[in-house]
């Protein structure tokens, strides 16, 4: 019984350890484009979320805790420095030469632009601002040079871009460059859906008491087609999410884990699951678009939003189909599943209650 106690806390600790940073949103999404095509003029447009670039620079002139439009134009001659000078740009082997830069602080982001005089020939780009950031982060860079072609992903490993006047460098390239991005994209959902311990915790608690494959199936369907919803819905800016409704959301998660641990230790029956996991799964689609809505995607929002979602369904379905055998196996003895569901779900209770303290009041300790 100690053993179980002991193994109880240290999973209990690991889970607060995920806390609320797994919908932090790790990249950085630029646009870079010729307004004439051929022409010395280029421009480039960064997006990134508060929290990025505060790993960058510290943004926050007053200290305040609270970043400003009066902030970021105060903080001009840093921001040309910590971001532009560590992402330099150079066309046809030759630096370019940086113009007028400016900062916007949008509902759910931070807008960098810069303009720059270029030579003719391929633009590189050199993002050696991903050395100062956590490994995981990325940079999605879209290019307009002659229309959308594709997206192109840099990391820590490999952090230089290349950018053809002509927008192509091979035979289907175009056709490559966008199956590699929505791969890309793909990618990024996964990670979320396995960093996103509150949703796996969601899943579990589900499945728990989710009885057999058919009403696990109802269960992951309602589930997965209300964040659909509402993921798709706030992506592309039919519903909009400021910073404190954001927040609400993430704590809203936080309360839908700590109900359905609830249920699953005080009742003996829960029909009403499908309907409830729906409802729930409305919130958990709002966490989901807080991510995505944080990358400032602009054009490209479809190819992501596609990509993206794409990515957590797929990391959803493998985590129900690892675990569901297990639950099934449990359930086989009753006593045994009896005590797993209640050591689990009270497990799940204090994770859930810890986030949603977390979340609605802020960081605890």
């Amino acid at each position: 019984m100690r053993r179980t106690a002991r193994l109880a806390l240290s999973l209990v600790l690991l889970v607060m350890a995920g806390s609320a940073s797994a919908h932090d949103a790790d990249i950085l999404y630029a646009q870079l484009w010729r307004p004439v095509a051929g022409g010395p003029e280029v421009h480039e447009r960064i997006t990134l979320t508060v929290g990025s670039l505060a790993l960058l620079i510290p943004a926050d002139a007053d200290g305040d805790g609270v970043l400003t439009q009066a902030d970021l134009d105060a903080r001009a001659p840093a921001l040309a420095v910590g971001i532009w000078d560590a992402m330099p740009l150079s066309a046809g082997g030759q630096p370019c030469t940086r113009g007028v830069t400016n900062a916007r602080l949008r509902a759910s982001y931070v807008e960098l632009g810069a303009t720059f005089q270029c030579a003719p020939g391929e633009l590189r780009q050199r993002f050696s601002l991903l050395s100062v950031l956590p490994s995981n982060y990325k940079v999605v860079l879209g290019s307009y040079i002659q229309g959308e072609q594709g997206q192109r992903f840099a990391d820590a490993s490999q952090p230089t871009l290349v950018v053809s006047e002509s927008g192509v460098s091979g035979p289907g390239q175009p056709e490559r460059e966008r199956v590699s991005g929505l791969l890309d994209w793909v990618g990024l959902g996964l990670v979320h859906i396995f960093g996103g311990i509150d949703h796996l915790a969601f899943l579990l608690a589900l499945l728990l008491v989710g009885g057999g494959f058919r009403r696990v199936l109802l269960l992951v369907t309602a589930f997965t087609l209300a964040h659909s919803l509402t993921l798709g819905a706030t992506a592309l800016g039919f519903i909009l999410l400021d910073d404190a409704r954001t927040r609400w959301v993430e704590a809203a998660i936080a309360l839908s884990i700590i109900w359905v641990a609830m249920e699953n230790l005080v009742l003996r029956e829960h029909r009403h699951r499908a309907l409830l996991t729906f409802l729930f799964g409305l919130i958990h689609g709002f966490g989901f678009a807080s991510v995505l809505g944080s990358y400032g995607l602009g054009d490209s929002v479809v190819t992501g939003l596609f990509g993206f979602n794409l990515g957590v369904e797929l990391g959803q379905a493998a985590v129900v189909a690892l675990l569901f055998p297990l639950v099934r196996i449990v359930q086989r003895r009753p006593v045994v599943h009896q005590r797993t569901v209640r050591a689990l779900s009270l497990l799940i209770l204090a994770a859930g209650g810890y986030w949603f303290m977390e979340r609605a009041w802020g960081p605890i300790g």
